[in-house]
């Protein structure tokens, strides 16, 4: 008799258990993130990368961009961008890392790498967060940016890009948030841009987003607004964000900007720690789409 009461307790206890982990299970695709409320509105997650996997980045959703290595991508930048490579792009523990290391490649004397969500993740407006910790030292070059991924209205800067966060490592407690068209771009000197003081950068992971509607843009650091960029009615001269755009991950070495006060090459490797990327759109957006 006591061996049987002992038995049901037993039973019991591992169909609760069992009910309790199920639930869990049921729960789980219903994270707190799948919708979020900010100032500006109520957003739904529509694409999400949580690096819950060990090994190179999700090939469903990022490719290698190495096309620029054989021209400095248009910025005389040091670096030689590999496909594939664990030593350069890798996830493990929940983090996708971009590593940058010193390794002669293609004449190049560094190898880090570009990773873009193009044709996997193309969106026409909407809220994008990346959690990202950035790499400290002179010459490194982080970015989290967008670029259009048809370039509709004619070759850069003509198309438009959205640079969400930049920092280059002789600045090393600002990041940069910047917008490039035809009529405002770095090469007349007209450039709409703003800079945020983060000295825990590279410390501690911070939030950078974007939230991107028909007649602005926004750029928050841990919900911060610092940068908005208005769409003056004008034309794609001015506002050629109208179109889909694709996201950008990459560690660059040196170049007109990063390298303006050399590269330190006794503080290799640099690594660029993501921790999650996730793009929401706005509930009553029905203009939105996305790929």
């Amino acid at each position: 008799m006591m061996m049987t009461y002992k038995m049901y307790l037993f039973t019991m206890a591992f169909l609760i258990l069992f009910a309790c982990n199920k639930q869990k299970e049921e729960k789980q695709p219903n994270e707190d993130f799948q919708r979020i409320i900010t100032p500006t509105g109520t957003w739904n997650l529509v694409w999400n990368e949580e690096f819950d996997y060990d090994g190179l980045p999700d090939t469903t959703k990022w490719s290698y961009d190495t096309q620029g290595n054989a021209w400095g991508w248009g910025n005389n930048e040091a670096q030689y961008y590999t496909a594939a490579d664990p030593d350069n792009a890798c996830v493990k523990n929940g983090i996708l890392t971009i590593t940058a290391r010193m390794e002669t490649m293609e004449n190049k004397r560094y190898t880090s790498a570009r990773l873009i969500t193009k044709e996997k993740g193309d969106w026409l407006y909407g809220r994008f967060e990346i959690c990202a910790k950035l790499p400290r030292g002179k010459g490194t070059w982080p970015a989290i940016w967008m670029l259009p991924t048809q370039s509709e209205y004619g070759k850069w800067p003509a198309s438009g890009e959205i640079d969400i966060m930049e920092n280059v490592g002789y600045d090393p407690d600002h990041i940069v948030g910047t917008a490039h068209t035809q009529r405002y771009n770095h090469t007349k000197g007209t450039q709409k841009s703003a800079t945020l003081h983060i000295p825990t950068n590279s410390t501690d992971f911070h939030v950078y987003a974007l939230e991107w509607e028909e007649k602005e843009y926004r750029l928050y650091v841990d919900e911060k607004l610092f940068f908005t960029f208005t769409n003056e009615g004008t034309g794609y001269a001015e506002w050629p964000f109208d179109k889909k755009f694709h996201l950008i991950l990459n560690l660059a070495i040196g170049g007109n900007w990063g390298g303006q006060q050399g590269i330190d090459d006794a503080l290799f490797p640099h690594h660029f720690y993501i921790d999650y990327v996730r793009v929401y759109q706005k509930l009553s957006d029905s203009g939105s789409s996305s790929k």
